[in-house]
């Protein structure tokens, strides 16, 4: 693969580490200020910048630009872009395996998932397995084995064994699955159902996934965040304006949030107080207040904002 690098200015680091919405449209990344709560710059990406992952060593937060083809390197801390990746097709959702050694990267417009070896600096393609229609977004099993990945288009998970770099399983779920969470104990797999109105549970204790439960949460849920506290995690529900929040020990919704204007992706603040959501056809970022349950503030970003990361995030589970 082709590497370019952009060396590093001296710019000082800020005391709290920025907010990065991806303008999924504008082909850029907005950097927020997170104690003014303003816009302080957009770095230019690739074309539809859609998720983004942090680097096992923390050093750098991975922007994969879905059309565009390739994966840009900011510092998380102090936005500067380190380097652009060209050459990985249609990186739309990513994710490390929890062991560091895999970089796994959905390809949803050409349908099939990459494995790449991470040597700690740089990936290498391993295998590149085809799934079916339009792979959307991972979960890798804290042992590293298994990578579960939601087919949008064609309503079904399927199972990918590391090890082996072979497809595992395919199980039918229900409609336009988006997102998927695994449990903390790796027993459990939830999965947020775009084209319904709640979350499906399927048992994976075994290595094959069985439905246990639907969650109902509200039309068009979409998008995981972790509360942090190893009990609750969010979902986004794009289509009812709302945020559930998920007592996965349980299996029921414990709380809503009001989310305006097709809430997306989201993270949840260090001290797991706020909701930072993309409210997607506002462009805007949301800021929830979650002890009020209310939006607090609203902050301009581009065209159809889609993936929100910061460094002080609360723990993934």
């Amino acid at each position: 693969m082709a590497v370019g690098v952009l060396l590093l200015g001296g710019v000082p680091a800020q005391a709290q580490s920025p907010v990065f919405v991806l303008n999924s449209l504008d082909g850029n990344v907005s950097v927020i200020d997170p104690v003014t709560w303003t816009e302080k710059k957009r770095i230019p990406t690739g074309k539809e910048p859609h998720h983004l992952y942090l680097t096992p060593d923390e050093k750098s937060v991975i922007v994969a630009n879905a059309m565009g083809d390739s994966l840009t390197f900011i510092d998380p801390r102090t936005a500067e872009v380190q380097r652009t990746v060209t050459g990985i097709l249609d990186p739309y959702h990513l994710r490390f395996s929890p062991d560091m050694k895999w970089l796994v990267i959905a390809a949803n417009r050409l349908d099939h998932v990459d494995i790449y070896r991470w040597d700690g600096q740089n990936a290498t393609l391993a295998k590149r397995i085809s799934t079916g229609k339009t792979p959307s977004h991972l979960w890798i099993d804290s042992q590293s084995k298994i990578a579960w990945v939601s087919m949008q288009d064609s309503n079904e998970i399927v199972a990918i064994d590391l090890g082996k770099q072979t497809l595992k399983s395919r199980t039918a779920v229900g409609p336009m699955p988006a997102d998927v969470f695994g449990t903390p104990d790796d027993k459990f797999l939830l999965v947020g159902l775009t084209g319904s109105d709640g979350v499906e549970v399927y048992d994976i204790g075994s290595g094959q996934a069985k439905w246990v439960k639907k969650i109902p949460t509200g039309k068009g849920a979409h998008a995981f965040r972790a509360l942090g506290d190893k009990r609750h995690v969010m979902v986004s529900n794009r289509v009812s304006n709302t945020i559930s929040q998920i007592d996965f020990t349980q299996m029921v919704v414990v709380a809503d949030f009001p989310a305006p204007s097709g809430p997306d992706c989201m993270d949840i603040t260090a001290d797991g107080k706020t909701i930072l959501v993309a409210s997607r056809w506002a462009r805007k970022l949301s800021v929830i207040d979650i002890a009020t349950r209310k939006v607090v503030r609203q902050v301009r970003v581009g065209k159809s904002p889609h993936g929100v990361w910061t460094l002080d995030h609360a723990p993934r589970f």
